[in-house]
């Protein structure tokens, strides 16, 4: 690292080549906020085994991470470490790290044209005061994972319910699509991630199970 507060990386490997020996040594605290499971793998790869007496590990996903390949299996590897877990309604403003309150990691938004993410390695004392607050801000907010899991579908949004609806009037994949202004594609893409999340085996019993959590009677 060079003696600048504010230090700006390009992609992973960079981020731990630099700052993973920073990452490796921490002692108190270890927070993070992440919209994904892969924003961090490279850190989590490259982070400490074992963590030493005491440490607090908290981390903060969205609802995608749900969806995201292998982020169930991450969520019950991340418990067992004994990291504590809350999903916030919606994903992260910012994906960040804070380190024993003396060091900020801030990933950018990834590239549209593709290409390596960006990443801020922020030692300035009042900035990364400045991120901590609002990952607390944010940490009181969300829900406990365990809690999460226990309720209803809490991860189902407005276009995700719009789904349901269609399924639940039995509508064609055309005509749903073509009410909810979404490709064939697209809508067909959602119910089959709607099927897995509402553990249907059929679009029948997917229609049926749209209806139960969407509220409605049988016989309307």
């Amino acid at each position: 690292m060079t003696t600048k507060s504010i230090v700006t990386l390009r992609g992973e490997n960079e981020l731990m080549r630099r700052a993973g020996a920073l990452f490796d040594g921490v002692r108190r605290e270890f927070l993070c906020a992440a919209g994904e499971p892969g924003t961090w793998s490279a850190a989590a790869t490259g982070s400490r085994r074992t963590p030493v007496p005491g440490l607090v590990i908290r981390k903060l996903y969205g609802p995608d991470v749900f969806r995201a390949s292998g982020g169930r299996e991450l969520l019950d590897l991340l418990v067992g470490a004994g990291a504590e877990i809350r999903i916030s309604p919606a994903p992260p403003a910012r994906e960040a790290i804070v380190v024993d309150r003396r060091l900020a990691v801030l990933a950018a938004p990834r590239p549209a044209a593709g290409g390596p993410r960006t990443y801020s390695v922020v030692q300035e004392p009042d900035v990364v005061a400045g991120v901590r607050a609002l990952f607390e801000t944010a940490w009181e907010t969300a829900t406990d994972l365990a809690v999460y899991r226990r309720t209803p579908f809490p991860h189902l949004g407005d276009a995700d319910r719009a789904v349901l609806r269609s399924l639940a009037a039995g509508h064609t994949d055309e005509t749903a699509s073509r009410l909810l202004g979404v490709s064939l594609r697209t809508y067909r893409r959602r119910v089959a991630s709607l099927m897995t999340a509402l553990n249907a085996r059929s679009r029948f019993q997917a229609g049926l199970r749209a209806r139960e959590v969407l509220g409605h009677r049988s016989d309307t």
